[in-house]
């Protein structure tokens, strides 16, 4: 059986891994509007792995006897200024997410909780992963100034992205 106060802590991270897909969905949008479909792609993928994570929490606060109460979602920004903006909000958002999840940490390791611990172990690493790819884009874009024929590669290049969900 899982504490209260990570029950608690996981519903209010479900709340934040689905504004996460929110958020991201958003930013595709924008990318679909300018015509840059393969940035539009990398959002969409962001958007399944949102979606994943989010149910990875779900099922484990399940399976631990605790329950899921969902609330409402907060509506995410909808205009953005330019794609550098995108990935600068992105790649702060997701350094956003590794504080909380190390917050999860924190308190899986004060509960003693050992199966939390070794859930939100999974989580560490992926945000490490996705701070770095937030992060690379984002210093990509800064090469080429966010335009151009630099601009364009890099759609081609997001366009190839997939989304391929974890075994663990």
């Amino acid at each position: 059986m899982i504490s209260k106060k990570l029950e608690e802590a996981i519903n209010h991270q479900i709340n934040r891994e689905l504004f996460s897909e929110y958020y991201y969905l958003s930013m595709a949008s924008y990318f679909n509007s300018t015509g840059l479909s393969g940035f539009e792609n990398f959002f969409l993928v962001q958007v399944e792995e949102e979606r994943f994570h989010a149910m990875k929490m779900y099922r484990f606060l399940n399976e631990r006897g605790g329950r899921v109460f969902l609330k409402e979602i907060e509506a995410p920004k909808t205009e953005f200024n330019s794609p550098l903006e995108v990935f600068e909000l992105a790649y702060e958002h997701e350094k956003l997410v590794s504080s909380m999840i190390n917050n999860l940490m924190d308190l899986a390791i004060r509960e003693n909780d050992h199966a939390a611990k070794r859930h939100f172990d999974w989580f560490v690493e992926e945000q490490v992963e996705e701070e770095a790819s937030m992060e690379t884009t984002l210093n990509k874009l800064k090469l080429v100034k966010g335009e151009g024929h630099g601009l364009l590669m890099m759609d081609n290049e997001l366009a190839q992205r997939v989304f391929t969900p974890s075994v663990k």
